[in-house]
């Protein structure tokens, strides 16, 4: 009796998706969505991400100095020993170049939108050399401070000063090392869209930062030398 034969179907890698030979759902090692690349992989979410890593950051940060800011208010309310320092002078120049630090670095950013790469880098430079004030006026007023006898461990007041101070010079050191990175990225000129388009949301994130920090530092301005007179 003749024997009949049939042939096998023959076997398929199937990949993520279902699709042969492959790792994405269409098989080809990339995951894309009904042919589009998915958005986490494209370039062009970069701004997307590198804001919602820098909000992350920001709000950490925030968690920080809202937690020093309530011991602060606490202490104060509630110490016989606290004593108001004079507020040196030299912190009024430090907060007018950090003002005008945010106001260099929005303009570096706008620059960059439209593509001006030289006035781009200027401004970024200008906009370090006014973060590098700023913490050089502020090692100025702790020397000040010295001067005058009051240390962090002299009165409950300057130790939150100097805590305070420290605290945002260290985050702001942050910042200056995101503008290193801009500075030196700017050398490289580029006419690729997806990397000016990641190097825009760079721009963005660390202006976002250096923003945050500003008008962090008027806010503790405040609180040390105005909220409360003794």
């Amino acid at each position: 009796m003749a024997t009949t034969v049939t042939g096998t179907k023959p076997l398929t890698k199937t990949g993520f998706g279902g699709g042969p030979k492959g790792r994405g759902p269409n098989g080809n090692g990339s995951p894309k969505r009904n042919g589009h690349r998915d958005a986490f992989f494209d370039a062009r979410s970069a701004a997307n991400r590198y804001r919602i890593g820098m909000w992350v950051a920001m709000a950490s940060i925030l968690m920080l100095f809202t937690a020093l800011s309530s011991a602060y208010i606490v202490r104060a309310a509630s110490a016989n020993d606290w004593q108001p320092l004079r507020m040196p002078r030299v912190l009024l120049l430090s907060t007018a170049l950090l003002i005008v630090s945010s106001i260099t670095l929005e303009f570096a950013r706008r620059k960059l939108k439209s593509g001006e790469q030289n006035a781009h880098k200027s401004l970024l430079v200008l906009t370090t050399l006014l973060g590098l004030g700023f913490l050089g006026s502020q090692l100025f007023a702790w020397q000040e401070l010295a001067r005058q006898g009051i240390y962090i461990s002299s009165n409950p007041h300057s130790s939150f000063f100097y805590l305070l101070t420290a605290t945002h010079g260290a985050h702001l050191l942050g910042g200056l090392a995101g503008l290193g990175f801009l500075t030196l990225r700017s050398r490289v000129r580029t006419d690729d869209e997806l990397a000016a388009t990641k190097s825009q949301a760079q721009t963005d994130a660390v202006s976002l930062y250096w923003h945050f920090m500003d008008v962090l530092w008027i806010y503790l301005f405040l609180l040390l030398f105005f909220w409360r007179q003794v």
